[in-house]
């Protein structure tokens, strides 16, 4: 989420969060302009292996440099920042933290890091670069001998840590870490140095086939793979704590400050039971169960990871599999709704001894034939929210997927649109502020709407924390209007949208405030609570909430007025209180009144900002020529402006996931091919795919807590909207060539995330918290409307012919049968199919699939299109072939209507044939 209270030059934006945002986001970018500090050289040892150029300080045998072989400039850890990085308290990889206890007595820490003593070099042997009793480094009193080699074995960097009990008494280790210090510093660089120079980590916190993939923000090989050896299960994912804001006696510590700029440091977890009994007791569900390991007197335990590099990012699971891991893939990915059958594929060299669910029965894997070295698995679910697969291998490795498991998806959709119209529903006469009739944001703790926030913005309908829940509930009608909630909506947008939020008359009609709710003391003596706190910035002042400045507000208005122009043009009877042609015009207004009264945060790219392309493409299609010129003009200016740029993906945050997917629509729009691949690349370097629910298409965001949650802290987010937001682009970009499955299986990860925020009774939290001390959701909606844009607008079925999977559905189930290939959608939309062999998408804007038969000897495909209804007594459809040189189509039923066909429907389902010419 972004705020400013006025533009800054574009320097500010690259080198920190500005003084606007947060006190500590002033005081960083007073720092920035201090005379920095010299800090004495390191002294180093070079090192090589056949993978990498690397060096070792040479008091501490930590990890000082880091680059894949041959590649100086490019560096894993920040080795330029390891003179600033050298005193007691900062982490390096080489370091490790342990939790340990004897019987009858409490956990102790120790930590290699926090108060640093002299290390005792050990005699090498075959391969060990170098080795080192590091004891005398982890406090008094350790019970142990703690040994730690770096080993160049058969080509491969180690590092690898032996401990020995050196008591007379057992001793159980509950918790093992081992710091991962990679470089995802953004402080004082601009976009185009981030992008060179920093990186990425996303965790597959799988046991024994997890790992950890270190990849570049410019989405260039080669990616670092962080693997485990044999008895170092990456069992949790642990955040070390910034030292400033540690508790008390905390030594598991880091300096290195965590902000917008910086994500932070976390540990390699082997073990966790001791913080599952102490700062995680309160947390949901962890990714695995929490365990410990005992060491009777003189007995040893080694662990050890393994550096690696694959090629590229689509490479990774070749990796893998290379380096003799565990690999699962799953299809269409691991969020599974109950009334749909997913896939489970595995490549091992150790063969499948048994396959168990946590909870019980949620999940029902079932062997099916498979072929390429691949064990395919269906897979069934059953309840509702996490679950897990163990996977328990004959070597006796064991390796977990997490699941999310989720109702059918009509129904997602219909609780959703019930509960953001019902219990979000705000109606008050009264309202000083003018918000009724609204939805506002909602607190599901307290079960209750948020009437005031000391972050202004939640509770005034405006910005990404408080138009989350209405844009919500409007793009819930898109693909499946309810009459009774779109005459809400009807009413939300014409008598406190247009008016109240956005500008309707004079020479600045059409430009949104930042908020409708504010704080004015004065003016309301009595309103507000005082047991909220009014004196932060964030209680912006009246005239601070009716600034027009602020672009990223405009899509949410333009997505209310276009949603009820597709609704009133393509729909019978939901929308009354004006035709189409009324809100298709004010989603122009809003669109021309973004480029002129916002122009400053326009030159980025906006969330949601792909329904400025539907606008335009709509004011064609209904010949509204002069509109359509006109907005056509001030895109292309943007256009030719990112074009001109490198990576043209700049924010009022040093970095940021928001601005790519409009970025890459207008680069595809305008036929700059070339900058719509780069953009392509780029989200894929912070977008993965990952066997599990919450990091598979999760695209990397870590600060929106701070203005759109209740918890508010710098944190990794699970599913907030940048997940189904740039599954947006990635869709377009697999359609266009549907040999790239990586592309549909992280889009496809990152649009179903877009539905894991939804709760049972239909509430949407803004993300969920992935630190192990609390693993839930967060309590409020927060700014949770724009990733379920994403999902609503991308919601599809996709038919695929893979070369190692086979045939496998996407969005719905799919059978074969000869050369039929039969796939019946259950995904949230029902309106879109994408038959990859043909490179054909298909689209409905009034309608529904039944279901579809491919040919994949003549090419026909044949839909079976849902009866009439009240509101959908005609079709209408839109395809074309995506592919370069694909075949073209033509329908055997309807007549033409704006590039595309009006087809009525009956009593009885209607057959449609699309034959190749």
């Amino acid at each position: 989420m972004k705020r400013l209270l006025k533009p800054l030059p574009l320097i500010a934006l690259v080198l920190a969060p500005v003084p606007a945002m947060l006190p500590m986001a002033a005081a960083q970018a007073q720092e920035a302009e201090k005379p920095k500090p010299v800090y004495p050289p390191i002294q180093k040892t070079e090192m090589q292996t056949p993978a990498f150029d690397l060096a070792l300080r040479a008091d501490t045998q930590t990890l000082a440099h880091l680059s894949p072989k041959g590649n100086a400039a490019f560096d894993f850890v920040p080795a330029g920042r390891e003179a600033e990085r050298a005193a007691d308290g900062y982490v390096h990889i080489g370091d490790i933290h342990i939790r340990l206890k004897t019987a009858g007595s409490d956990w102790q820490d120790f930590s290699s890091a926090h108060a640093r003593k002299q290390i005792a070099a050990l005699t090498g042997g075959k391969g060990v670069l170098a080795a080192a009793d590091i004891t005398a480094s982890m406090g008094a009193g350790i019970p142990l001998r703690v040994e730690r080699r770096w080993v160049n074995e058969d080509g491969v960097l180690a590092l690898r840590f032996t401990l020995v009990n050196t008591s007379s008494a057992p001793v159980e280790i509950g918790g093992l870490g081992m710091p991962m210090v990679f470089d995802n510093i953004i402080l004082d660089r601009d976009l185009d140095s981030a992008h060179a120079q920093a990186s990425f980590v996303d965790p597959y916190i799988g046991r024994d086939a997890g790992y950890l993939q270190v990849t570049r923000l410019n989405g260039e090989g080669p990616a670092l793979l962080v693997l485990p050896e044999k008895g170092t299960p990456l069992e949790a994912y642990r955040p070390i704590a910034e030292a400033r804001a540690a508790r008390d006696g905390d030594i598991f510590t880091d300096k290195s400050p965590r902000t917008q700029v910086s994500e932070g440091f976390y540990d390699w977890t082997v073990a966790s039971k001791g913080f599952a009994e102490k700062e995680w007791a309160k947390a949901g569900q962890q990714w695995n169960e929490p365990t410990s390991i005992t060491l009777a007197p003189g007995e040893s335990r080694t662990i050890g990871l393994r550096f690696v590099t694959a090629p590229s990012i689509r490479a990774i699971e070749d990796t893998l599999v290379a380096q003799k891991r565990p690999v699962a893939v799953g299809i269409p990915g691991y969020v599974v709704p109950t009334d749909q059958t997913a896939s489970l594929f595995l490549k091992t060299p150790s063969k499948v001894a048994k396959i168990e669910s946590f909870p019980e029965g949620s999940l029902t894997a079932t062997s099916e034939k498979s072929g390429g070295g691949w064990a395919r698995y269906q897979i069934k679910a059953n309840g509702w929210g996490q679950a897990r697969l163990t996977v328990t291998y004959a070597d006796g490795q064991k390796q977990t997927v997490s699941y999310y498991i989720t109702k059918p998806l009509e129904q997602v959709m219909a609780d959703i649109g019930h509960f953001t119209t019902t219990d979000q529903w705000f109606e008050g006469k009264d309202d000083p502020f003018h918000r009724s009739p609204a939805i506002l944001s909602y607190d599901r703790e307290d079960n209750k709407i948020l009437t005031q926030d000391g972050r202004v913005w939640v509770s005034g309908m405006s910005d990404e924390g408080g138009a989350g829940s209405w844009v919500a509930a409007m793009m819930k009608q898109l693909d499946n209007p309810n009459p009774e909630e779109v005459a809400k909506l009807e009413r939300l947008v014409n008598e406190t949208v247009l008016g109240t939020l956005q500008v309707k008359d004079g020479p600045q009609a059409g430009a949104v405030k930042k908020s409708i709710f504010y704080y004015d003391p004065v003016e309301f003596p009595n309103y507000y609570d005082p047991k909220i706190n009014w004196k932060n910035w964030t209680a912006w002042s009246k005239k601070d909430a009716g600034d027009l400045g602020r672009s990223y507000n405009y899509p949410h208005v333009a997505i209310g007025h276009w949603v009820l122009y597709r609704l009133a043009r393509d729909n019978a009877g939901l929308v009354k209180q004006h035709d189409w042609k009324f809100y298709l015009d004010w989603a122009y207004r809003t669109t021309v009144a973004m480029m002129r009264d916002a122009p400053y945060y326009a030159e980025f790219g906006q969330m949601e900002g792909d329904v400025f392309v539907d606008i335009l493409k709509d004011l064609k299609r209904e010949g509204m020529t002069a509109e359509a010129t006109e907005m056509e003009g001030l895109m292309k200016k943007r256009a030719d402006h990112w074009r001109s740029m490198k990576y043209p993906f700049g924010s009022e945050m040093a970095w940021d996931s928001t601005g790519q997917p409009e970025v890459y629509a207008w680069m595809r729009y305008f036929g700059f091919q070339p900058q719509a691949d780069e953009t392509r690349e780029v989200i894929l370097g912070y977008d993965p795919t990952i066997p599990s629910w919450g990091y598979n298409g999760n695209a990397r965001r870590y600060w929106d807590f701070l203005y759109g949650g209740k918890v508010s802290r710098i944190e990794r987010q699970i599913h907030h909207y940048g997940s189904a937001l740039n599954a947006v682009p990635l869709f377009d970009a697999y359609r266009q060539n549907p040999t790239d499955l990586h592309l549909l299986r992280v889009a496809y990860g990152g649009m179903m995330g877009g539905v894991t925020n939804i709760d049972q009774k239909g509430f949407g939290s803004a993300a969920f918290h992935s630190w192990p001390d609390m693993m839930k959701w967060d309590a409020i909606t927060g700014d949770y409307g724009m990733g379920f844009y994403g999902h609503a607008i991308t919601a599809a079925s996709y038919m695929v012919n893979d070369p190692q999977f086979g045939w496998i559905g996407f969005g719905g189930d799919l059978t074969t049968k000869g050369s039929t290939v039969n796939l019946v959608p259950k995904d949230g939309a029902r309106r879109r199919l994408f038959v990859a062999p043909a490179g054909l998408w298909i689209t409905l804007e009034a309608g529904r699939i039944q279901s579809a038969d491919y040919d994949s000897k003549t090419g026909k495909v044949v839909l079976t299109l849902d009866p009439a209804s009240a509101t959908d007594p005609a079709a209408r459809l839109l395809f074309q072939t995506t592919t370069a040189g694909g075949r073209t189509y033509a329908t055997d039923t309807g007549t033409a209507d704006r590039d595309g066909y009006a087809i009525p429907l009956t009593a009885a389902a209607t057959t449609v044939t699309l034959t190749p010419r």
